[in-house]
């Protein structure tokens, strides 16, 4: 026996590299996989390579969108089996997604059966749904049969899928995306075509846009759920402009009317990516637990729209304070993270900003373009030498047919003849095989030498030979007036039914109409201007087809500037009760408990005495109109009690003390005021816009020195009766008034000398009514008179009209 040593080292490979460097090159290639060919999409058509494969797939399966549904096992199955080897579940999920309306924006899938709702549910088995495409699916593959994109080898070598689909429209914007990746992650919001191809036009017409620009055409995103988007224009731009921000998106909702003073909120959409049932069980925990105590109740009454029902305490609650609450404190908004990090043709990943987004579509759209006039150049030429040859033979019709009738190789003859005028004049018809005379009469066939025409390998002919292959035509050595193998092949083939005059009409006309289009192939591929003059078309065709009039192209999510969300007050609390506001000629304030009658004997200050006495809620909003022209804002509940004799209205608000108070009214939503200087200018203005947030009032009328606002009225009826200090009086249409919410305004009434005294809205029909000195209401119906046009001068005010020059 022989000794044998234990050597635990016996057998053992070594180390071909240390463990961190075998680690770190195998996760740095995980991490290139998953970033190129998992989670990032393409920024030339905004697709990740299952969708891209998915779509491809339907399309071989030819689920046209006019066409049948297919089970969507067989589709995923067949995706699986031919381009992603990946779990079947995981392309069905990413198939049913592309069909979800609510996630989408533009549904590349066509659904039929349960595909999951808003709820969060599901969708249901594959076995137990169908599918095809979508007319926007179909538009994202058009000119993939004319060699518009490269195609590479799918994973097993067997068959051939597109690196990237052609994509007629910006689709990376369009439907978003959303992925996370080894290191990087990425989150686009869907757009409005219309609005990308609007965008993309103005980039083509002024390729050095700034990012700002294009928000005119662009002014942000727009969800497939619709909401409101409160985020400033400065915030979206700046999220444009570097690739990376966030977006405020909240739900829409209304107040609904219910009578008797009593009223419901109703939600109809909500923010992008939030599911409904998590949403109402989120607000019904906030109800359960007494964090909104003033919110009664939360109803689904969903059917195919969406109908949230939110219930308040009392009819005293306000609307805004109980909506900013849930603002606050549930998914009814939301913030929607912008991360624009895409593949920048199909390789480098980049942050991009929109204007580098629509440069990199449109940089590929003339790819496209270029790749698709060559193709179907190559087809014209090809289809050009076919006419050519056929053309001949119809001219030599005798001659053809004897060759094909009488020799032994027609092919052979009919490319070494001589097929040039003179010669064929010289050669009599056959009348028998005896008189035929070959063109090959004489000739070693065997030593003829094929040579390639140097004109079509210029031009790039492409003749489809019998095995499939191309190659371009040949014809004999020497033999300048004979044909080619394309076109011999071509004349053999054709039927004798074509053999008749009106077919060599139709090939002349076919072969003027090819020639001419392929002119303007040639023009367009020297010239850059008629490329994007072309995808200009194109776009515009796009929006056309899916634009405002297609069934998903109209806007969904609007624009809207939010109040400062803060915690809701103590005044939102309390119920509603009735007062009666009363404010003294010297601005002191205060808020008596019940309606009283307004006409009844109020105690003042020394030396002061009543100027406004108006009926209110506490939950109202009492407006004060300075004669700076500044609108403020005054929470009726927190006005002084009305026991003593209240407090200066300017120690509530920042009202100068040059200023006055012109008038105080209770706010009233949707009404619009009429504003006036004491110069005479004046214009409408929306109620709802002057309401201030802040003590310092938010301006409305500008007055320059030396004039003050002078009035503030509810506009009502159909025309504007003003009166000047020399006593003229001007009745115009309140039509002729711009509705502003700040501004100097236009000119109500000329005046030589002096200024706008008062004026009043009122229906021209009704009559303009005043009180006499005797405190009798006088109706004038006949005012044709006074009729003119605005800041006309007007004429003397009728018989009986006040001397104080008022109308009341």
């Amino acid at each position: 026996m022989s000794e044998t040593t234990d050597n635990p080292n016996i057998g053992q490979p070594e180390l071909a590299e240390p463990l961190s460097r075998a680690i770190g090159e195998r996760y740095l290639t995980y991490a290139l996989s998953t970033i190129m060919h998992r989670a990032l999409p393409d920024a030339r058509d905004g697709l990740k390579p299952v969708h891209r494969r998915i779509l491809y797939a339907m399309r071989e399966l030819r689920l046209a969108s006019s066409g049948r549904f297919r089970k969507s096992s067989k589709i995923s199955g067949d995706v699986m089996g031919n381009y992603h080897p990946h779990g079947d579940q995981a392309i069905y999920d990413a198939m049913a997604r592309l069909a979800q309306d609510f996630n989408v924006r533009y549904p590349l899938v066509d659904g039929q059966g349960n595909f999951g709702n808003i709820d969060g549910d599901n969708p249901a088995a594959s076995r137990y749904t169908e599918a095809r495409l979508t007319a926007v699916a179909e538009s994202m593959m058009e000119g993939l049969a004319e060699n518009a994109v490269d195609f590479r080898d799918n994973y097993d070598g067997t068959l051939t899928e597109p690196v990237v689909l052609p994509a007629t429209f910006p689709n990376l914007l369009a439907n978003g995306s959303s992925g996370i990746a080894v290191g990087m992650a990425t989150n686009i919001p869907p757009h409005n075509i219309a609005e990308l191809c609007d965008a993309c036009l103005h980039l083509i017409k002024t390729p050095d846009a700034r990012d700002d620009t294009l928000l005119n055409y662009i002014p942000g995103p727009d969800f497939p759920t619709g909401g409101v988007i409160v985020e400033s224009r400065d915030a979206i731009a700046e999220a444009y402009r570097t690739g990376r921000g966030s977006i405020r998106l909240r739900a829409k909702w209304e107040v609904e009317d219910l009578g008797r003073g009593t009223w419901q909120i109703v939600v109809t959409e909500i923010p992008y990516q939030v599911q409904k049932s998590k949403l109402i069980e989120r607000i019904a925990d906030l109800i359960q637990t007494k964090k909104i105590p003033i919110l009664a109740d939360i109803r689904d009454e969903s059917a195919d729209d969406i109908r949230m029902v939110l219930e308040p305490k009392s009819r005293s609650v306000d609307p805004e304070l109980l909506m900013g609450m849930l603002f606050r404190n549930s998914d009814l908004e939301t913030r929607f993270s912008l991360n624009m990090n895409v593949l920048i043709d199909g390789v480098t990943p980049k942050v991009c900003s929109l204007k580098e987004v629509l440069r990199a579509f449109l940089d590929f759209r003339r790819e496209v373009l270029v790749r698709r006039s060559r193709h179907r150049m190559a087809r014209i030429d090809n289809r050009l030498e076919v006419l050519a040859g056929l053309i001949t033979a119809f001219l030599n019709l005798d001659r053809v047919i004897d060759i094909i009738r009488y020799d032994d190789d027609p092919k052979a003859a009919l490319m070494y003849e001589d097929w040039s005028r003179s010669h064929q004049s010289t050669i009599p018809r056959a009348m028998n095989e005896a008189g035929y005379r070959s063109p090959l009469a004489g000739v070693d066939v065997s030593g003829l030498t094929l040579i390639s025409d140097a004109d079509a390998v210029a031009l790039g002919v492409l003749a489809e030979s019998d095995d499939g292959t191309r190659t371009v035509p040949h014809s004999f050595a020497g033999r300048e007036n004979g044909l080619s193998d394309v076109q011999a092949e071509a004349i053999l083939n054709m039927r004798l039914r074509s053999l008749r005059r009106l077919e060599e009409d139709a090939l002349v006309k076919e072969q003027e109409a090819l020639m001419e289009e392929r002119a303007g192939l040639e023009d367009l591929l020297e010239n850059e201007g008629v490329q994007w003059t072309r995808i200009s078309e194109q776009l515009r065709e796009t929006k056309k087809a899916f634009g405002r009039d297609h069934d998903w192209g109209a806007r969904r999510t609007v624009f809207a500037e939010a109040a400062e969300v803060e915690e809701v007050p103590l005044e939102a609390m309390i119920e509603r009760e009735p007062i009666t506001v009363v404010c003294s000629k010297m601005g002191w304030i205060r808020a008596m408990k019940g309606h009283i009658d307004l006409n009844s004997e109020l105690k003042f200050k020394d030396g002061d005495e009543g100027r406004f006495v108006l009926h209110a809620q506490t939950t109202d909003k009492i407006v004060v109109f300075g004669s700076n022209g500044r609108f403020y804002t005054l929470p009726a509940s927190n006005l002084p009690g009305g026991r003593g004799m209240g407090e200066p209205v300017r120690l509530m608000v920042d009202l100068p003390n040059e200023a006055e108070i012109v008038t105080l009214f209770v706010h009233v939503p949707g009404r619009k005021l009429i504003v006036a200087s004491s110069a005479g200018d004046g214009f409408l203005v929306p109620e709802d816009e002057i309401l201030a947030q802040t003590r310092s009032g938010k301006q409305a009328l500008n007055v320059k020195e030396g004039v003050r606002a002078l009035l503030c009225k509810p506009a009502s009826g159909d025309h504007v009766a003003c009166v000047g200090e020399n006593r003229k009086v001007l009745v115009f249409p309140l039509e002729e008034l711009p509705e502003m919410t700040r501004g100097k305004g236009v000119r109500l009434q000329k005046f030589k000398d002096g200024g706008l005294s008062d004026l009043t809205t009122f229906t021209l029909a009704e009559g303009l009514s005043w009180k006499d000195p005797a405190g009798r209401t006088r109706t004038e119906t006949e005012l044709s008179d006074w009729q003119g046009k605005r800041a006309s001068s007007g004429r003397m005010a009728p018989r009986g009209f006040p001397r104080d020059n008022r109308f009341t």
